[in-house]
Formats: structure tokens, C-alpha cells, sequence
């Protein structure tokens, strides 16, 4: 069976390989619902890192909103990213901020299944 997380854009090697930890146990139509339930819920990082830069030029903290960090988003909403700093900080952590996003949306995802 050809690897269906293959299907997911621009999927890091470390989320795959969290992704094939988490769902060796689902049949091949589990498999193929989750990979369809997941590429629906997660957030690229790429995505994540264009929003952040776009921060220092518009409305800081969409970032936030996008994984879900609502107060987080709110807070660098009001505070203008910290004055710039918590913008530059999720610049250069997007990987991390999208890595734990997805995590969780694979764990949702499961317990749908």
C-alpha cells in the first residue's frame, strides 16, 4: 500500500513519521479517513510563517488565532506582538507553532475515527 500521507502538502518528515506512530493500528479505510480528516485540520507552516511576517504590517497575532491560542492571539492583538518581539519569536518557531497544532488536530482526528 502506497503511503497516503504522501497526499498531505508539504508534510515534514518528523509530522509523517508521528503520523505513521500514531495510526499503525487503523485498517487501510481508517487510514484513508483520517488522512482526509487530518489534511482538512492542519496548518503549514509556510502559512503560519507568511501570517507572522504579515504581523509587522497589519494586525498582529492571527498566528495565534489560526492554531488556536485564542487569549494568545488576543494578547498579541492588543500589545502589537509584544511591540514586535512575540512576532519576531513566532517567525522563528512557526515549525513548532504548526508541529504542535497538528499534533493535536492528530489526536482529534483519531478519536473521530
Amino acid at each position: 500500500m502506497e503511503n497516503p500521507f504522501l497526499q498531505i502538502k508539504s508534510i515534514t518528515p518528523a509530522e509523517m513519521m508521528y503520523l505513521k506512530n500514531k495510526t499503525a493500528l487503523l485498517n487501510e479505510e481508517q487510514l484513508k479517513s483520517f488522512t482526509i480528516l487530518y489534511n482538512s485540520k492542519r496548518r503549514e507552516s509556510d502559512l503560519l510563517l507568511i501570517i507572522a511576517c504579515a504581523g509587522f504590517f497589519g494586525v498582529a497575532g492571527i498566528q495565534r488565532f489560526l492554531v488556536g491560542q485564542i487569549l494568545m492571539g488576543l494578547l498579541f492583538f492588543f500589545t502589537a506582538g509584544f511591540c514586535g518581539i512575540g512576532t519576531i519569536i513566532d517567525i522563528i518557531n512557526n515549525k513548532e507553532l504548526a508541529n504542535e497544532y497538528n499534533a493535536k488536530m492528530a489526536d482529534e482526528c483519531l478519536q473521530l475515527i
